[in-house]
């Protein structure tokens, strides 16, 4: 099933829900309830060949709602690099659960990553959206962050320089614009978002599992050290690189603890 989403600003979200094929298995809780909602690392989109292969992966584990976020494929607007996509990530939740699953995994990979994690903040018991908005619709019940950074405009690393110079310069909105088909806004945030390392704290308790590579070439592993940190003790690249084990085993995970 496709379809276009509206965010609560207005942005139309390209999003494909895949009903779960999966077998029953009595030593499991029941995953017919759960879906997933998977959140792209920045230039991918939901007809990416690596973001199918996440959703067919999870799709043994429960049903799978994928989207392309703002300025990227189909979906309307432009990318503010992970800041108002906290919002499209809003708009795929509260899909899910009008389709009729009350337990929602939100799982992302590289600045989705990072959005999911800001999503579950804002969205969650105390967020601001979840809790004094009562947006409990766009709540997640469990949360998963691959590859993500832990702090904004990090350059330390060449697929991070290239990353910015993609971001920030006018030649490189080109690039992004015909090369990866990826629309990128202009403006520099106004204000600064919340960071992935401030917000893991304000998720609990939601649970929280952070993966990351110790041979990822954008994040070094002090990144997801500072995520796990900031959570305490409830704690290759992105979807690229992680395998079809890893992501089973993260699709068991979901289904024993969003619930």
């Amino acid at each position: 099933m496709r379809t276009f989403l509206h965010t609560d600003d207005g942005v139309t979200i390209d999003s494909v829900y895949d009903p779960g094929a999966v077998v029953y298995d009595a030593s499991r809780p029941p995953a017919g309830d759960l879906a997933f909602v998977v959140a792209h690392g920045f230039t991918g989109d939901v007809d990416k060949p690596h973001v199918r292969r996440v959703a067919e992966a999870f799709t043994r584990h429960g049903a799978v709602v994928t989207f392309s976020f703002r300025g990227h494929g189909a979906s309307g607007g432009r990318s503010t690099v992970g800041d108002r996509e906290v919002l499209d990530l809003a708009a795929a939740v509260r899909w899910a659960r009008e389709l009729g699953h009350t337990r929602v995994a939100t799982v992302g990979f590289s600045m989705g990553g990072s959005v999911v994690l800001r999503h579950a903040a804002l969205y969650g018991e105390g967020g601001e959206a979840g809790g004094a908005a009562g947006d409990g619709g766009a709540r997640a019940d469990a949360v998963v962050s691959v590859s993500a950074p832990a702090r904004w405009y990090y350059r330390g690393t060449p697929h991070m320089r290239r990353l910015h110079w993609l971001v920030t310069r006018p030649e490189g909105r080109l690039v992004g614009r015909y090369g990866f088909r990826t629309r990128i806004h202009h403006r520099d945030w106004n204000p600064v978002p919340m960071s992935p390392v401030e917000a893991v704290p304000r998720i609990a308790p939601t649970p929280l599992l952070i993966v990351h590579g110790d041979r990822d070439g954008y994040f070094p592993l002090d990144h997801p050290r500072m995520l796990a940190a900031a959570a305490g003790d409830r704690m290759g690249h992105a979807e690229h690189a992680a395998p079809d084990g890893l992501l089973g085993r993260i699709g068991d995970w979901a289904v024993g603890r969003a619930g």
